[in-house]
């Protein structure tokens, strides 16, 4: 994963700018347009330590058959999550950050983030404050085995199906994304 010039801050600056939803949900862009003027307007705003709130990037975990995702019972919150959290000084990019936190938080090693950059943006309140979060979808590899982190407690594998009946809105609209992104990436090229 390569760097914008500048860091993680112009990293997110980049993403920001070029993403679009890939629903066209309006919503979605005046979140865009949120997060833009908070990595401007605040120079620690990457940072947990930025009481108007931070940018975070989180990852959904979706097996390798694509089908199922990982969630996290939050430790803190109680509450069904994708893998995800603060930015860190040794993150190059928003998407390493999301990586970073999927593999710590879920203990699979070798993730990779499906291709085509986040899948949405959902900003929320959080003990420390407003989380502007970045939200990616993972895939995990063959053979992949979870280990519960000191974050959690508890991880379990979801069917896209179920995940309504565990987990906020958020993550509801964020495994939608995740489901038709699998769909397109499994997809065998078409002919010439």
């Amino acid at each position: 994963m390569s760097a914008a010039p500048g860091g993680l801050r112009a990293d997110a600056e980049a993403v920001l700018e070029q993403w679009r939803s890939q629903d066209g949900d309006p919503a979605q862009e005046r979140l865009r347009q949120e997060y833009l003027r908070h990595v401007a307007e605040q120079p620690d705003g990457m940072w947990k330590a930025c009481a108007a709130g931070h940018i975070t990037a989180s990852a959904l975990v979706v097996d390798p058959r694509g089908d199922r995702v990982l969630l996290t019972l939050h430790r803190k919150l109680g509450m069904w999550l994708q893998m995800g959290g603060h930015c860190e000084p040794e993150d190059i990019t928003l998407a390493g950050a999301a990586l970073r936190e999927a593999t710590e938080e879920s203990g699979i090693c070798g993730l990779t983030l499906l291709p085509g950059g986040p899948l949405r943006l959902d900003r929320h309140r959080t003990p420390c404050a407003w989380h502007l979060d970045v939200q990616y979808a993972a895939l995990a590899p063959e053979g992949a085995v979870e280990t519960i982190s000191d974050e959690s407690l508890d991880l379990r594998w979801f069917g896209f199906e179920e995940v309504a009946g565990v987990a906020d809105e958020s993550v509801v609209r964020l495994a939608r994304l995740a489901a038709a992104a699998v769909a397109v990436s499994s997809r065998p090229d078409p002919l010439p």
